[in-house]
């Protein structure tokens, strides 16, 4: 492995397109630079949902308004699209072939619209059990923070379907390499998103 694949900050195309390879260094890491800024604020939301999990104002509190199950078919399908995803990735990496890409994002993209169809089920469930924003602090810090990772992972689908139109009008060119690659950073990190999510909003609020 040569020094510039050592220091790539994503995914290593060094062997398969060095020139993409070089350009993705300065592009990806200030992509970098941007989620880390995105992660400053899920973690303002985080902090203030963990200092109004017991505001209920003595109304419902998680146990009434929370599906476990529903919640564990969302995470399935987030976290399976983070895996084809990768198989996208591969893809385009060893053998470049366009139409793997494309088949690899779309399977992406129905898994992300499927999670996005489960996670609004659950905001019109809870708003039918008078669990709306208005109703208390902890339910107002709830959903300041997970339709907003909800908002992100529609526009990764957004950006997915742009993807798509791309690699098929384009092929596998270098710039669209690079987007895939930034896309590819974005998505990922909306899982690990999700991971807290489930760890300090559904598991420690029904604790």
């Amino acid at each position: 492995m040569s020094s510039i694949d050592k220091k790539h900050p994503g995914l290593n195309l060094g062997r398969s397109d060095p020139g993409a390879h070089q350009d993705a260094e300065e592009i990806v890491f200030g992509f970098w630079v941007f989620l880390m800024s995105d992660l400053v604020l899920f973690a303002l939301l985080f902090a203030t949902f963990a200092t109004m999990i017991g505001r209920t104002a003595d109304g419902p509190g998680p146990q009434e308004f929370f599906d476990l199950k529903s919640v564990a078919i969302e995470s399935a399908l987030l976290l399976i699209s983070s895996f084809t995803f990768g198989y996208a990735s591969l893809a385009m990496k060893y053998r470049p072939e366009p139409m793997k890409v494309v088949r690899w994002l779309g399977v992406t993209l129905l898994l992300g619209i499927g999670f996005l169809g489960f996670e609004v089920h659950d905001f019109v469930t809870m708003a039918g059990k008078g669990g709306t924003p208005q109703t208390s602090g902890f339910l107002s810090a709830f959903f300041a923070l997970v339709p907003t990772h909800g908002l992100h992972v529609f526009a990764g689908c957004i950006w997915i379907v742009v993807m798509i139109v791309q690699t098929l009008a384009y092929g596998l060119a270098r710039d669209v390499k690079l987007r895939i690659l930034r896309l590819g950073l974005f998505w990922h990190f909306l899982d690990i998103v999700w991971i807290a999510i489930i760890s300090v909003v559904y598991l420690r609020a029904l604790a």
